[in-house]
C-alpha cells in the first residue's frame, strides 16, 4: 500500500526528470541526453539513501516495473504504422539471434574462469544468467523458481543485485553505443529518419479531451490484457501490443501528440527506477562474492557486446539497430524500447517490443539447454 514514504519516493523521481530534462536543454550535458541523465541522478540518489535501493525496495518501484512499462508500450505504440515492421523487423531479428548466441558463448567463458564461485549450483546459475541476457529478467525467474534457487538466500541475492547493477550499465552502454559508433563508423541515414522528424508533435495543441480519452484506453487496455492472460495464459503484453497496434491503423490515433508525451514520460520513469537498482553499496557489502559475481557476468555482457558490435559491423547494420537489438536481449521488451524513444527511433518501437517479447518466450530455453551442457 502506498503512504507519505511512496509519495516521497514518486516526487523525487519526478524531480529527478524534470533535473535531467533541464540539464539537457539547459548545459553542456545535451550530448549525454536526458535517458541516460535520468538513469545516472537516480543512481546517485538511491546509492546516497535518499530513495531506497532495490534491497529495501519501494511499492512505488513494483508499481512502475508492474503497470507503468507496460502501460508506456501501449501510449508509444499508437504512433506506430505496422509498414515499419517490414523494414526494420528482419534485421532486428537476425541481431537479436546474434545477440542470444553471443549471450550463450559468454556464459561459457564465464563459467571456464569463474564457474567455481557457485559450488554446487553452477550449471543452474549458468541457465539463469543465459535466460536473463537472452530474453530479460523474467526468464531468470522461471529458472531459479523451477530449482528453488531462491532458497539460497544470500548467493541468490548476491546474483541479483549484481545483475541490476549490470543491467542498468548495460542501459547506459546502449544510449551511448549508437552515437560514438556512428561517429567512428558512420552508417547511411535513410529516408525514414526524416519521414519520422517530420511527424513530431506540438505540444501547444495538446487536448485536455484526447489526454482524457487516451488515460481511459491505456488502463482500460492494460486491466484486458491482465484478465486475458488470467485466463488463458497469453502473454498480456502481447494482448497489450496487439490492441495498441490495431488503435495505430486508425489515423485519428496516430496524430494524437498526447499518446508521445505521456509514453515517453512513463519512459523517463521506467529509467528512473532501473537507476534506483543499481546498488553499489550491496556489491561492497558482500565482499570477495559478489566482486567474483561481477566478473562472471561482466564476461557474458561483454563477450555478447562485441559479437552483437562485430556482426554489425561486418552485416554494415545501423549502430540503432544493434544498440535496441542487443537491448532487447539484455533487458527485454520494456527495455528495448524505453531505448528506441530515447535515442528517437519510432521505426524500431514496434520490433523492440516484439524481439523482446521472443525472448521472454525463448530465453527460458536457453537456460535450460545451458544447464544441460554444463
Amino acid at each position: 500500500m502506498f503512504s507519505d514514504q511512496s509519495l516521497f519516493v514518486l516526487g523525487v523521481l519526478a524531480l529527478n526528470i524534470v533535473a535531467s530534462i533541464w540539464l539537457e536543454k539547459k548545459t553542456f550535458l545535451k550530448s549525454i541526453g536526458a535517458a541516460l541523465l535520468v538513469i545516472i541522478i537516480t543512481a546517485i540518489t538511491a546509492n546516497l539513501r535518499i530513495i531506497p535501493s532495490a534491497t529495501d525496495s519501494s511499492p512505488v518501484y513494483d508499481a512502475v516495473f508492474t503497470y507503468i512499462a507496460p502501460i508506456s508500450i501501449f501510449y508509444l505504440l499508437l504512433g506506430v504504422n505496422l509498414q515499419k515492421l517490414k523494414e526494420a523487423g528482419g534485421p532486428m531479428l537476425i541481431l537479436f539471434g546474434v545477440g542470444a548466441l553471443g549471450t550463450c558463448l559468454g556464459v561459457f567463458i564465464a563459467d571456464f574462469f569463474l564457474g567455481e564461485v557457485f559450488e554446487g549450483f553452477r550449471s543452474i546459475v549458468a541457465g539463469m544468467i543465459t535466460g536473463t541476457y537472452v530474453g530479460g529478467s523474467l526468464n531468470f525467474n522461471a529458472i531459479s523458481l523451477h530449482y528453488d534457487f531462491v532458497k539460497e538466500g544470500n548467493l541468490y541475492a548476491a546474483i541479483v543485485a549484481v545483475d541490476n547493477i549490470l543491467t542498468t550499465v548495460w542501459m547506459a552502454v546502449t544510449l551511448v553505443l549508437p552515437p560514438l559508433m556512428s561517429k567512428l563508423l558512420p552508417r547511411e541515414k535513410k529516408e525514414r529518419r526524416k519521414l519520422d522528424e517530420a511527424n513530431e508533435f506540438d505540444d501547444s495543441r495538446l487536448s485536455m479531451w484526447s489526454l482524457a480519452i487516451l488515460m481511459l484506453m491505456g488502463i482500460s487496455t492494460l486491466l484486458f490484457s491482465n484478465w486475458v492472460q488470467d485466463q488463458t495464459s497469453l502473454p498480456s503484453i502481447l494482448i497489450l501490443t496487439t490492441i495498441a497496434l490495431i488503435f495505430a491503423q486508425f489515423p485519428r490515433f496516430q496524430k494524437m501528440g498526447e499518446s508521445k508525451i505521456i509514453g515517453l514520460y512513463l519512459i523517463y520513469l521506467f529509467l528512473a527506477v532501473v537507476g534506483a537498482h543499481c546498488e553499489l553499496e550491496a556489491l561492497w557489502s558482500m565482499g570477495v562474492t559478489a566482486f567474483k559475481i561481477l566478473g562472471y557476468l561482466s564476461i557474458v555482457l561483454v563477450v555478447h557486446g562485441i559479437i552483437v558490435i562485430v556482426f554489425g559491423l561486418i552485416a554494415k547494420m545501423e549502430w540503432d539497430y544493434v544498440a535496441v537489438a542487443s537491448q532487447a536481449n539484455i533487458g527485454g521488451s520494456s527495455s528495448a524500447l524505453a531505448l528506441s524513444k530515447s535515442i528517437n527511433r519510432d521505426d524500431l518501437l514496434l520490433p523492440a517490443v516484439l524481439i523482446g517479447s521472443l525472448g521472454n518466450a525463448v530465453g527460458t530455453y536457453f537456460g535450460f539447454a545451458i544447464i544441460s551442457v554444463i
